[in-house]
């Protein structure tokens, strides 16, 4: 069966602030030393399995421009654009009847766009293994992460040790992001993995699961799917987008189905949710600093700091972030990067818009 892969990429990245910007957001930034941005990183991860006119991506209408200039493989007919942005149910669901209506029926493997790999062909070993499962019957299948670590900020995936096919194990059930003590229990117990936001499923499978269980849903991505191809194509699926709940693929399909399936994953893998996580892929001194640009350290250990050209001097520190740029200088402490996104929110209050 036909190989397809759509790349989420309309988010805006708040936690990655002051780099990540309304009009620069996350994905489209290099975080690693080649230079080359998240979204490209993420497209060359899958082109030994896939032919790049079968890689679509969903993004928001205003980084059309930027998805086409950093990607300019993919035909521009493949980067679909939401008029606002409705999380993850719709836009899965607007990339499937664009693969419906090319192939009719189709593997898809859903991927977020502004992840780190580092093993890369075990990383597709685990896609071929998912596909494999997906063409069967109605499955849904995911990936899910060995956890290494109590992570309080990642939802987890509860999976039956017992209910095996090949690699891949039975879902109990989706679990919210825990505390540290629940967090801490999971880690023990070894049957709660990190749910990474990667699927594989069928075209046809997913759409028969947005029909039952979000069929307002289904209409509205029906009536796109018929527009796809005529003159009236963005007014149907601005009328239709607009309209349609804002609704997270886990919540709306994942924790309702059964024939769900997760795949234990080992690959070095970073969901690269904040700056906190330019500590882990980056390399540190002996201090434990992790440093870009233009810096000189003093006394300071187990920092994070970003800069250009203008020197950052840093003396007597421990466990802070300093991210400097043109026209904004952040500086906080480890503990709290959960909360730059606040920083946005006070910056719309007060109406600095232009620091968004």
């Amino acid at each position: 069966m036909k190989i397809t892969v759509l790349i989420m990429a309309g988010g805006r990245g708040e936690r990655f602030w002051p780099k990540s910007r309304k009009n620069l957001p996350k994905q489209f930034l290099s975080l690693t030393d080649d230079g080359t941005t998240m979204i490209q990183n993420t497209i060359n991860r899958v082109k030994p399995l896939v032919d790049v006119e079968d890689i679509y991506v969903v993004t928001n209408r205003d980084y059309k421009g930027l998805a086409m200039q950093q990607l300019p493989e993919i035909p521009e007919e493949n980067i679909l654009c939401e008029p606002v942005g409705r999380n993850t149910a719709p836009c899965v669901g607007l990339a499937a009847v664009h693969i419906k209506k090319k192939y009719d029926d189709a593997l898809m493997i859903v991927l977020p766009s502004d992840h780190l790999i580092m093993y890369n062909a075990m990383f597709l070993s685990v896609l071929k293994d998912a596909c494999e499962l997906a063409e069967q019957g109605e499955n849904l299948t995911t990936i899910g992460i060995t956890p290494t670590y109590p992570e309080t900020g990642y939802g987890y995936i509860k999976f039956d040790p017992d209910e095996n096919v090949g690699r891949a194990y039975g879902v109990e059930q989706f679990v919210e992001k825990p505390d540290l003590a629940t967090a801490q229990a999971y880690l023990q117990d070894e049957s709660y993995l990190w749910n990474s936001g990667m699927f594989v499923w069928k075209v046809s499978t997913i759409l028969k699961k947005i029909e039952d269980y979000m069929p307002d849903m289904y209409k509205g991505l029906s009536n796109i799917g018929e527009a796809i191809g005529t003159d009236s194509q963005e007014i149907v699926l601005e009328k239709e987008f607009e309209n349609m709940q804002a609704e997270s693929i886990d919540y709306g399909i994942m924790e309702k189905s059964d024939n769900i399936f997760v795949i234990p994953g080992t690959f070095g893998w970073d969901d690269v949710g904040s700056w906190l996580a330019v500590g882990r892929i980056r390399p540190t001194n002996e201090y434990g600093n992790a440093v870009s640009g233009n810096v000189i350290t003093v006394e300071t250990k187990n920092s994070i700091i970003e800069g250009s050209d203008k020197l950052i001097a840093a003396v007597g520190l421990d466990d802070v972030i300093i991210v400097d740029t043109d026209d904004a200088l952040l500086v906080c402490k480890k503990s709290s990067a959960g909360d730059i996104k606040k920083v946005l929110e006070n910056l719309k209050i007060c109406n600095r818009r232009e620091y968004i």
